[in-house]
């Protein structure tokens, strides 16, 4: 099977190509903007048909997209998660390759939903911040362009590579160098968010099984429990071996980020918070769809994950 992977040096990507190569009967192509892929190519910046006759060249049978930006204003975006998607859509339109596609949708696109509640694929999209919108306009197109396609809505991915600049890498940072300092407490804000997490490793096996199912349309990923954020602070801590004591903050987050320190006059410390991510105070996956149209289950729990994080954060320098 010839597979066409886009966004492979992400940190979904990477993964996903570490589970395409291990299976012998993939002949696994890359296209990016690095100096690493087999083929570079802005998703972005260029046009539909160079990138049609390249699938025609290349001839595959998938075509994975795990390109896109997280951050950054509007523009970008719109531009790196929107238009790039519209340029694949169009590009596959206009091929004779025929390939199937899989791309990677995000849980922001669903925006907050109600506590207790599990949000199935049906549940109406309400993105409560740009990122979300410009992932949902890109699963409109995908869903909108009589394509072979699947797109995967993948929670709070987790576990070994997880961004320093993401809720739990800023978390695990800042508990590293509260070690590192020998500060006997750590404060923290806003971890009465919960949030669905899942191992980055597991999101690469539902990729895996995507690309060779017939399902259509969305499929969650997750692992089908909301976890509190101060409950896999509390598991970092044990993981890490911190004995210090975490003292968590009330009130809104206002403008320290979390792993970024500020003097807080009413306690006299450092304090670190989390999460704008336009989800509000809840989110859980409804991933039955992906059991029952992909064969996918979840496998590692958040204990692990958590470890493989701390294990990085630990070994900065």
């Amino acid at each position: 099977m010839r597979v066409l992977l886009l966004g492979a040096n992400g940190y979904l990507g990477r993964f996903v190509a570490d589970r395409l190569l291990a299976d012998p009967a993939v002949q696994l192509t890359a296209l990016g903007r690095g100096d690493d892929a087999d083929v570079r190519f802005d998703l972005a910046g260029g046009s539909p048909g160079a990138l049609t006759r390249f699938l025609d060249a290349v001839h595959p049978g998938v075509v994975i997209n795990c390109a896109g930006a997280t951050r950054g204003g509007a523009r970008d975006l719109t531009r790196h998660n929107t238009v790039a998607v519209a340029t694949v859509c169009e590009a596959l339109r206009r091929s004779g390759c025929g390939a199937r596609l899989v791309q990677i949708g995000c849980a922001a696109e669903y925006g907050p939903s109600q506590p207790g509640s599990s949000t199935a694929e049906d549940a109406v999209p309400r993105p409560g911040g740009p990122y979300g919108v410009s992932k949902l306009a890109a699963t409109e197109l995908v869903l909108g362009a009589g394509l072979d396609a699947v797109v995967l809505r993948v929670f709070s991915p987790a576990g070994p590579g997880t961004p320093a600049g993401s809720p739990l890498g800023r978390l695990a940072e800042a508990m590293r160098r509260a070690m590192q300092s020998g500060d006997g407490e750590l404060k923290l804000g806003g971890l009465g968010v919960q949030r669905d997490f899942v191992d980055v490793r597991d999101v690469a096996r539902a990729v895996h099984a995507a690309s060779l199912s017939a399902a259509q349309g969305v499929v969650n990923i997750g692992s089908g429990r909301a976890v509190r954020l101060r409950d896999a602070a509390a598991v970092l801590a044990r993981v890490a071996g911190f004995g210090g004591a975490l003292h968590e903050l009330d009130g809104p987050p206002g403008r320290g980020p979390l792993g970024h320190p500020r003097a807080e006059p009413d306690h006299g410390g450092p304090a670190v918070y989390p999460y704008p991510d336009g989800c509000g105070s809840w989110q859980q996956a409804d991933v039955r769809t992906a059991r029952d149209r992909l064969g996918w289950r979840p496998r590692i729990n958040l204990e692990e994950s958590l470890a493989d994080i701390w294990m990085e954060a630990a070994c900065r320098i």
